[in-house]
């Protein structure tokens, strides 16, 4: 385990990034990542990518300062001009987070990957992580869900390109505006929503707060077409152990169908922050990120005392 006292967040509580305390006043932040082709689009590619990496800063509660680019690409195969595209979505994404380019590394590969390894900085009284959510908060997500979905009926000819171009905006929407505006409230906890899908995170979060979380089904937001193509049978690799990630800490009351209960294991590419408050600030909080643009931000349920941490959808 850690022993650096300046080490603030580790891998010990399955937080989005780790946090170093340099002085009194200034912490840095560090987190890598990168993913596999979620479209065929060379650019949207890299922002989708981009936006990912750079959302487990946001999810510290800071600011990104540098990035360095993670290729692993197939030259021979693929050759030079859609590696330059997909860079060149990076970099778009990078630039508007008031990030700088640094360099990076690349190396080749039969698949191509993209990402970022990101570093950033935040007040070491202001770091947000997953651990801090308290009973009574209110619990609110930033975007909607079942990109995961989405991406694999794409591939599979089961949705079009147009109805999955329409959303790709929203996906690849940095998750900026949300910390700023949640910045003015006191927000308890902060974490994305990616790979394990909602109720893996949300797991996470209860589990190192010692809470319970109740998740509002009817409150949460799907993007367009995301259970319809779960009704359709399209599926992905990760429901399977996102579902067995979870199953023993969760209880679904609510009456859902196959398709409704995917949804919930659905593993989603650069997600919506997922953020607690304390309950009284919630709706506040929800009407001032719909007024700065994060437009489908929502209440989507609560924290609560309990001996034994879990997950409740209802």
């Amino acid at each position: 385990m850690p022993t650096d006292p300046n080490l603030l967040v580790g891998f010990e509580s399955s937080d989005d990034a780790a946090v170093y305390r340099l002085n009194a006043d200034l912490a840095v932040i560090s987190t890598v990542d990168f993913i596999t082709p979620p479209v065929d689009d060379p650019v949207w590619f890299g922002r989708i990518a981009a936006a990912n990496s750079l959302s487990d800063v946001y999810a510290m509660g800071g600011r990104p300062l540098t990035a360095l680019n993670l290729v692993m690409y197939p030259m021979k195969k693929l050759g030079p001009d859609m590696l330059r595209e997909i860079l060149r979505g990076g970099h778009e994404k990078i630039t508007e987070a008031g990030a700088s380019l640094a360099g990076g590394h690349s190396v080749d590969d039969e698949e191509p990957k993209y990402g970022l390894s990101v570093t950033g900085i935040v007040s070491p009284d202001r770091i947000l992580t997953n651990t801090g959510v308290r009973p009574g908060d209110a619990l609110i997500l930033t975007k909607p869900l079942g990109t995961g979905v989405l991406f694999n009926a794409n591939r599979s000819g089961k949705l079009p390109w147009k109805e999955l171009e329409a959303i790709l905006p929203e996906v690849a929407a940095l998750n900026h505006t949300a910390l700023k505006t949640a910045l003015s409230f006191d927000v308890h906890g902060c974490t994305d929503i990616t790979g394990f899908g909602i109720l893996g995170h949300s797991l996470e979060m209860a589990r190192g707060s010692g809470v319970q979380i109740d998740l509002v089904y009817a409150d949460l937001l799907f993007y367009a077409n995301a259970a319809d193509m779960y009704s359709k049978g399209e599926t992905t690799g990760s429901n399977a152990a996102n579902r067995k990630l979870v199953e023993a800490h969760l209880e679904v009351k609510a009456r859902l169908s196959t398709a409704q209960k995917e949804l919930l294991f659905d593993p989603q590419t650069s997600g919506g922050l997922l953020l607690s408050v304390p309950a009284a600030q919630a709706r506040q909080l929800v009407d001032a990120l719909r007024t700065a643009g994060v437009t489908h931000a929502n209440l989507i349920g609560t924290a609560l005392e309990t001996s034994l941490a879990g997950i409740r959808v209802v």
